[in-house]
């Protein structure tokens, strides 16, 4: 059995080579019914001002000033095309994902040429299978793809709806050997188990930028989740600036620790039925936390959310039984590994300082006991304010110091064990206990 590479399309060609392209050409009026909706849509957000439960979570004006601009740039298909640009820049080391070619020469200001990536389409299951392509790991790959977005790139495809994801099927090393080199999209696919694939996207019009003060705490929360640590994921809440005044951090830890204990490792398809029998306990439990719900929400963050919520549905449509948490656990954990990096670097230009600090004080105090034996001492009610800075900077250079004497300690530890008794497993605590020290020394001190 096989299965043609794409879905319906209409393409055009190249008049100098006859390439196969795709023209996307703006409907003539498009751009008054686009004002006429989002003038509806801020009559609408200007009767929920009045509504304080709502304005107080949400800065509505914000709200609407984001809705506009992304669905305004849908309009520009130079921003577009460079949009596509830009994708395939990010995810040039990643074979798994293909973004089309744009045809600047044959485009304008109201059309924009593109190459044809017209393969099977996500949604077409049935055809995907009669590749031979693995549904769960074209699940495992679009979600992957989206927490690299979010995450490292921080530059996010807003529309992931099934429309505008395509599956592409590659040739297998027996068809390469026996010269096929590409798949197009017209091509008759046969069925070769496991065939390999990329994942192509096209419409690039509504992309949304992660902003940088969310960063950082975005990858705190992503690593709260993986090592199931509610304390720091409520820490990324505060960082990100999604609390209200006032709201009770404890008690927030302690809900996300009984969302993390009951529903870590579920599946989607486990999810469904864990929530239906969980959810009058929890709503019990913490019905204070449910009902004050202390969060403001982020608008500048409401098309990454989209984004996110459309492509669990397809992920879950593409397979059942995908997990979610073991795919974020290996992703958090390169992230943690990049954060301990970077933190180590900031350590030794601590270390560095603290050397400095330590090699003028003799000098210092030589000058402090001269003035003091000449009677030209004296002494102020407050720390001005550039010692002020050069004593925390201390303080914070002997803390991290001391923390990673300890850690280096357990890890020295933790080698002679080792060595000494290659059955025992008490050496792998002794290292694990060595990293959570170096750890809670760096990011801990960070914190003050």
């Amino acid at each position: 059995p096989g299965v043609p590479g794409r879905g319906s399309h209409n393409s055009a060609r190249l008049a100098r080579d006859h390439t196969e392209v795709v023209v996307k050409v703006l409907r003539p009026g498009i751009d008054i019914l686009v004002e006429t909706d989002l003038a509806a849509i801020s009559l609408a957000i200007g009767w929920l001002k009045r509504y304080q439960r709502v304005s107080r979570r949400v800065d509505l004006d914000w709200l609407a000033e984001e809705f506009s601009r992304v669905t305004r740039a849908e309009l520009d298909l130079s921003a577009e095309g460079k949009n596509a640009e830009r994708f395939a820049q990010d995810f040039i080391d990643e074979p798994g994902v293909y973004f089309p070619r744009i045809y600047w020469d044959y485009s304008a200001a109201h059309t924009l040429t593109m190459e044809n990536v017209g393969y099977i389409k996500v949604a077409d299951h049935q055809a995907i299978a009669l590749t031979g392509i693995n549904a769960a790991d074209v699940s495992k790959k679009i979600y992957n793809i989206y927490l690299r977005q979010i995450f490292e790139t921080h530059f996010i495809h807003a529309d992931p709806h099934p429309g505008n994801i395509f599956i592409k099927p590659l040739p297998t090393e027996t068809e390469r050997e026996q010269g096929v080199t590409e798949i197009h999209p017209d091509d008759l696919v046969e069925y070769q188990e496991n065939r390999p694939f990329q994942v192509v996207f096209v419409d690039f019009g509504m992309v949304t930028v992660i902003p940088s003060r969310l960063r950082s705490a975005l990858k705190e929360y992503a690593i709260g989740v993986a090592t199931r640590d509610a304390f720091r994921i409520v820490q990324a809440y505060v960082q990100a600036g999604t609390l209200l005044p006032g709201a009770d951090l404890k008690r927030l830890e302690e809900a996300h620790q009984a969302l993390l204990n009951r529903f870590w490792g579920a599946n989607a398809l486990q999810m469904k039925d864990v929530v239906l029998a969980e959810a009058g306990n929890l709503m019990q439990e913490y019905r204070d936390v449910i009902y004050n719900a202390p969060f403001q929400f982020q608008a500048d963050m409401l098309f990454a959310i989209r984004a996110v919520a459309i492509l669990s549905g397809i992920a879950t449509e593409l397979n059942e039984k995908f997990d979610p948490w073991q795919e974020i656990i290996p992703f958090a954990e390169r992230l943690a590994t990049r954060e301990l990096r970077m933190n180590w670097q900031e350590w030794l230009q601590e270390i560095v300082t603290f050397s400095q600090v330590i090699y003028r004080l003799p000098k210092s105090i030589d000058a402090l006991m001269n003035q003091a034996q000449q009677g030209n001492l004296t002494v102020k009610n407050s720390i001005a304010p550039e010692s002020r800075r050069l004593l925390v900077r201390l303080e914070r250079s002997i803390n991290k110091l001391s923390w990673t004497i300890g850690s280096v300690g357990l890890l020295i530890a933790g080698v002679t064990v080792k060595e000494r008794d290659t059955g025992s497993w008490l050496w792998i605590v002794l290292v694990v206990l060595a990293v959570l020290f170096f750890g809670w020394g760096i990011w801990g001190n960070r914190r003050r």
